[in-house]
């Protein structure tokens, strides 16, 4: 797995936002695949500075969701579709064309699973999946024990969980859904380049067994090892527990700069 350590979450987005400008110019109607949360938002924040900055024409780039709340009604603030509008798709100039992701308010959910899976591949598949990690090595809301080989799927919400996530629905823990849709492990493992972002000192000993630690449904993170161009970018605390730690360091420092990420 290739790990780059960085001084903190700004260069992070700098260089991962970079790649996807580098992978834009190479292809510009790629598929990127993007996550919701607070990790991202450098990345995020970069790009739209990057584009904007160098008048680059990104309208044919496309936008796929990771996952999704089931239940909430369409156009709600705090669903993942809108909130990938408000800070992916709008400031970047795309339009709703350009974005799909999972229907959360659908009668059949598993056919919306299903429709999903299907609708990435009859897309090309992925091209870079944007990812963040929990702190129990989560990613997407695959939590510990999930397969590693598993497709789209429902899956319900833990206590920890929609006690986090009550923030955004102004404290209430009772508004928060109790499901979701999200990218199984195996769906990740599809797309051609994993990026994941980690930041902050809660997420070392996730990352640290996400890199170092042996393949585990107890780390589904873990089965980014699997993938063959699957880059963690981290900061120096998230990086705090790597037993390699410098030999990433020295591995990145040393890397061609037309390598990129």
């Amino acid at each position: 797995m290739e790990v780059v350590i960085v001084p903190d979450a700004k260069a992070g987005g700098e260089l991962i936002a970079q790649s996807i400008v580098d992978l834009l110019g190479r292809k510009p109607d790629a598929l990127l695949g993007v996550a919701t949360g607070s990790s991202p938002l450098p990345i995020y924040q970069a790009l739209t500075a990057k584009v904007k900055g160098s008048g680059m024409d990104v309208s044919r780039a496309r936008i796929c969701q990771l996952d999704e709340y089931v239940g909430l009604p369409a156009g709600h603030p705090e669903s993942y579709r809108a909130t990938v509008l408000r800070e992916v798709v709008e400031p970047l100039g795309l339009t709703e064309a350009s974005f799909f992701g999972p229907d959360g308010s659908a009668e059949d959910v598993q056919g919306a699973c299903e429709a999903y899976d299907k609708a990435l591949a009859e897309a090309g598949g992925v091209d870079l999946q944007i990812l963040g990690i929990g702190t129990d090595g989560h990613i997407g809301f695959n939590e510990p024990c999930s397969s590693l080989a598993s497709r789209t799927r429902i899956k319900t919400l833990t206590q920890q969980t929609i006690d986090d996530n009550a923030r955004f629905f102004d404290g209430d823990t009772a508004q928060v859904p109790r499901h979701v849709i999200t990218q199984g492990i195996g769906t990740i493992l599809d797309a051609r380049h994993l990026v994941l972002l980690a930041t902050g000192e809660g997420k070392a000993e996730a990352v640290a067994q996400t890199v170092e630690g042996p393949l585990s449904a107890l780390v589904p993170a873990s089965a980014l090892q699997l993938h063959p161009h699957a880059t963690m970018v981290v900061d120096e605390a998230a990086a705090s527990k790597l037993k390699l730690a410098d030999y990433f360091r020295h591995t990145y420092a040393n890397k061609p700069v037309w390598q990129g990420i």
